[in-house]
């Protein structure tokens, strides 16, 4: 049976309309994830995975977050399939505050302060990065977005900042340059993890504002406010979005990017690729 997790962004900490069937309280070899994993079911009897990416209360800021731990966490339960609740900024004119837009395509723009990648320390391994979403849950959520009346726009490219501050003019500028659509801070190394674990990725992206390419500068204050707007939505949407997702048939993508000599690890590291390759 395929399991469903979802990863809560800003302003999506907890799900008050779907019942709390269990929780585990997780350690992993990277350390601890930013909260302990909720099992929870929808209205329709769906259950499904939650964990608030920036731990409960808000209390990690894009950097300090433990990527590792909490994709390692989730793969740890049979995980084989992540949706991402992201809060975003607009760089088009068309994506406004309030609309969801499902990213097909990343640019990496952080600074090297994130642990990306379980191969290190003697492990050595490759996995794609061409296609870090998974197009199947993409258009069922694109329809689900569509079924249920929420102005959505399917693809485009999603930049990465580090953060924690927002973007001066000048590099949101150069973001648009590149053709980008959305901008934010924590979908990377998130999804690059998510392809190492085997595990399939998509990004449900809420945007909150323009950035600050407009002339209209928008306030700390009232991207909150659009925020909360879209914690509504982003509830009425998870309840089909489990439903639709929840059965759809992936492959691992991970079978075979270690290129290291098993027998040179030694039984911790075994363990971890291990987990990583359902082996």
């Amino acid at each position: 049976m395929t399991k469903l997790a979802v990863i809560g962004g800003s302003g999506v900490y907890k799900l008050d309309t779907i019942e709390l069937v269990d929780e585990f309280v997780i350690e992993t070899p990277f350390g601890q994830p930013s909260s302990s994993v909720k099992l929870l079911k929808t209205s329709k009897g769906d259950e499904f995975y939650f964990i608030p990416r920036h731990g409960e209360g808000h209390i990690y800021n894009p950097s300090e977050i433990n990527y590792r731990a909490n994709i390692y966490a989730l793969k740890t339960l049979g995980v084989d399939k992540i949706v991402s609740i992201s809060a975003v900024g607009s760089l088009k004119e068309e994506h406004a505050p309030g609309k969801f837009v499902i990213p097909s395509q990343f640019l990496d723009w952080t600074k090297g302060l994130r642990k990306r990648t379980f191969f290190e320390k003697g492990v050595v391994g490759h996995v794609s990065a061409a296609e870090l979403v998974n197009r199947d849950m993409q258009k069922e959520i694109a329809q689900e977005l569509q079924d249920i009346g929420i102005e959505s726009s399917l693809g485009g490219t999603y930049v990465c900042i580090e953060g924690p501050q927002f973007s001066s003019r000048a590099e949101s500028a150069l973001y648009r340059s590149f053709g980008a659509d959305i901008i934010g801070m924590t979908n990377l190394p998130e999804a690059n993890l998510a392809k190492e674990a085997g595990i399939a990725y998509v990004t449900v992206a809420m945007v909150t504002d323009y950035d600050c390419w407009k002339d209209e500068h928008c306030t700390v204050e009232e991207i909150m406010k659009v925020m909360k707007g879209n914690y509504e939505k982003a509830q009425k949407l998870l309840t089909g979005l489990v439903s639709r997702v929840k059965d759809i048939s992936v492959e691992p993508e991970n079978k075979y990017a270690i290129v290291s000599n098993m027998e040179n690890l030694d039984q911790g590291q075994k363990e971890i690729i291990s987990t990583l390759l359902n082996d």
